[in-house]
């Protein structure tokens, strides 16, 4: 089955085509664009030209995986709300992964790791998998100190992604160079086994984990005396 991977939680706007068969994911295609303000611009033109890299119309897609995060607000809802708009038009499931699973599992090397992209604010998301690539801890947002220390209680040995290379001498942690943001090859194969199994249509619900910064008014302040 060809399936469409999207991913927007962190600066990476991506998009892939990967087939998943009975013997596992391969991805065809894939286009990455690192850019925190123009996830809105580069995710439709992305999806775009991976489906011509690979000469096939939506029509062939046989199910849509997606990022859920956490992420910031306005980025990750373009991903989400691009997959959920595709796989209503298209009448093919939509799965949804957190995207931090997508840098820690294939990160994980038989030792608990620490996956961390950034969330603004001087904070980060971050969650910890242990040496098989299971997340035992998270998804959670705090200041980088907070997960060090949680880190250090599980006996993690490694950090990856985007926000442990911004917060290093606070994690205190040797950081890999890659994964730095959610891998499509991953997303897909953590969805790979509802895709087999031709699970129901999964509601796309993001993780924001905080409130977003724009919020309504309470109400209308007095100007009487």
């Amino acid at each position: 089955m060809l399936v469409l991977v999207v991913d927007s939680s962190t600066p990476a706007v991506i998009a892939a085509l990967a087939q998943v068969t009975a013997a596992g994911v391969e991805v065809r295609a894939q286009r990455c664009a690192v850019d925190a303000r123009a996830h809105g611009e580069l995710l439709a033109p992305q999806v775009d030209a991976v489906l011509a890299d690979v000469g096939v119309r939506p029509s062939a897609l046989g199910a849509i995986v997606a990022g859920l995060g956490p992420g910031p607000f306005t980025g990750l809802r373009v991903g989400l709300v691009t997959a959920a708009t595709m796989g209503q038009a298209l009448g093919v499931p939509t799965y949804g992964v957190c995207s931090l699973d997508a840098v820690g599992f294939p990160a994980a090397a038989g030792e608990p790791v620490l996956a961390a992209t950034d969330a603004r604010r001087r904070e980060i998301y971050w969650a910890v998998y242990d040496g098989a690539g299971q997340r035992v801890v998270g998804p959670e947002v705090s200041a980088p100190a907070v997960a060090a220390a949680r880190a250090r209680d599980l006996a993690v040995v490694a950090a990856v992604g985007d926000g442990a290379h911004r917060y290093a001498a606070t994690l205190e942690l040797p950081v890999a160079d890659e994964p730095r943001y959610p891998m499509p090859v991953a997303l897909a194969r953590l969805a790979a086994a509802r895709i087999a199994a031709g699970a129901p249509d999964e509601p796309l619900t993001p993780l924001y984990l905080r409130r977003p910064d724009a919020v309504a008014a309470a109400g209308r302040k007095s100007v009487l005396p």
